[in-house]
Formats: structure tokens, sequence, C-alpha cells
């Protein structure tokens, strides 16, 4: 499933194609969409803008296109009517004079009135956005030792999407890595520095996936091993996706284990179960 910064990527891009230009044509695979596609023909797209895993295409006549890729869902943007070669199937397009969005696979489409963006059931729920609004480490420091969230445990809480919205499988990972934070550990089992370590890891490994392309590693780390011949799934990340590979730090071999049905990696020195 696409996380936070790659769908803050497609967002931009979408804006980038599509904003400040007349929509010559639009198309919505859902029967209940179609009606729509007459009221935002002629209108222009004025921004888009990201909720976590959920994109928002704001338009000037007072609608929103609210769109979440799901497992599957893709954006492709395409010169004017050149659609891609894919057996994916085609859910919303987009076109103007010069540029098409294509949004493929993707089932979770829905279009309201700007008015009620907020109330949307995923919208009304969901935490922070660390791309989209002014978080700061403070606030998840707090945020962390809430009635809410400060039993829970991180694994569980990392993927919640009402506790930090856009955090998915491979950021669990590296975050809990970052801070030093045992995979079976709660918040209220931590010291407040690995409360503020897990903090500034939460903000500075969103931010640096978003403007490299993925990449979570130490950037010049990643920079070295790619000049010296290494594949992109060898250098993006510190643990994720590295099972019985020495750690980057300190050698010891990185566990793969299920969390919540879903693969977590960590490296039993670097996290040892202490607070």
């Amino acid at each position: 499933m696409p996380e936070g910064p790659e769908i803050k990527r497609a967002a931009d891009q979408v804006e980038k194609a599509l904003a400040g230009r007349p929509v010559n044509e639009l198309y919505f695979a859902f029967d209940h969409l179609k009606d729509y596609e007459s009221i935002l023909k002629g209108t222009s797209i004025e921004k888009v803008k990201t909720k976590g895993k959920a994109m928002l295409i704001h338009f000037t006549n007072g609608y929103t296109i609210y769109s979440h890729n799901q497992l599957y869902g893709k954006w492709y943007i395409r010169n004017a009517y050149n659609y891609p070669k894919t057996n994916r199937q085609l859910r919303l397009a987009l076109h103007n004079e010069k540029k098409s969005a294509l949004l493929y696979s993707a089932s979770d489409i829905e279009v309201m009135r700007d008015e009620e963006v907020p109330f949307h059931s995923f919208i009304a729920k969901a935490g922070p956005d660390l791309l989209s609004e002014p978080v700061t480490a403070e606030d998840l420091i707090s945020r962390f030792q809430s009635d809410k969230f400060r039993r829970r445990k991180w694994t569980a809480l990392l993927l919640d999407q009402t506790f930090i919205a856009g955090v998915g499988n491979y950021l669990r990972s590296e975050i809990l890595f970052s801070a030093g934070i045992h995979p079976d550990l709660r918040p209220i089992d931590c010291t407040k520095e690995k409360l503020a370590k897990a903090a500034h890891a939460c903000i500075d490994l969103m931010w640096r996936s978003y403007e490299n392309n993925g990449i979570t590693n130490d950037l010049t780390l990643a920079e070295r091993l790619k000049a010296e011949g290494a594949k992109r799934y060898q250098y993006r990340h510190w643990v994720f996706n590295r099972e019985g590979l020495p750690c980057r730090l300190c050698g010891t071999e990185i566990v793969k284990f299920k969390a919540g049905s879903r693969r977590c990696y960590y490296c039993p020195n670097c996290q040892s179960n202490e607070s």
C-alpha cells in the first residue's frame, strides 16, 4: 500500500499537471459518481492536498474529489489522452488540454462539497499529517503520552491512521529502528529521551522518504551504496525488507516477524527490550 510520502508525491504531480487549467473532460468508473462529470467539467483544479494516505483534489466551484489508493491504486500522469498499457482498471480520469491524471485500481473515490470534507469518515478520524500540517516533535510527544495511545504497542499504534496519518508498514519498522525502540514496547514503557527520538524519527523519516523517493536510510550511506552498484532495494532502508542481513550500525542480524498480520523488521541489539 502506498504510504503518506508516496501519496504526497502523487498529489504534487497531479497538481503540477492540472492546477490552474480548465478540466476539459472527466471520467468516473462508478455509476454513482457519473453525474459529477458534468458538474466538474469546465472548472479548474485549485489545489491538491493530502491527509495521510488520502488525496483531496479541490475544484474552483467548491467541490472536492476524495480518493484513497488502498492496496492497489496507482496514479499516472500522462500527456493528454495518452493512456498507459496496463491490466489495471481505470477508475478516474481528469483531462485538460495538455495533461491527463489517471487513477487506476482504486475503489475508494468520492465527491463532496468542500465544507463536507472535514466530516468525511476517514478525514474526521485521521491523526496529524506530518507532511501537510505544522506538527512539532513536542506535539507528537504529547500525543504519545495521551491516555488514548500511551498503553498501546508501538507496532499497532504506528499503523493506526488515527494516531499519525500516513505511516505505513515500511515507515513503522524504520521509525522504531531510528528511535531505538523494541517492537514489544509501548509509549508508557519508554523514557522521555526515547519518546523524543520517536517523535523526531516520525517527522524526519516521513520527510526524508517524501523528498527522496522512498529512501529512509542515511542518505550519505545510500549514495555510497548506490555508487558501488547496489540496487535500490538494497540501499533504500535501514531495516525494512532486510531479514538476515547485518544491521547497518552494529552488524547484528536483522529479524523479521509478524505484527498485526504484517511483516515488521528490527535489530535485536540496537532495539533492545528496554525503555
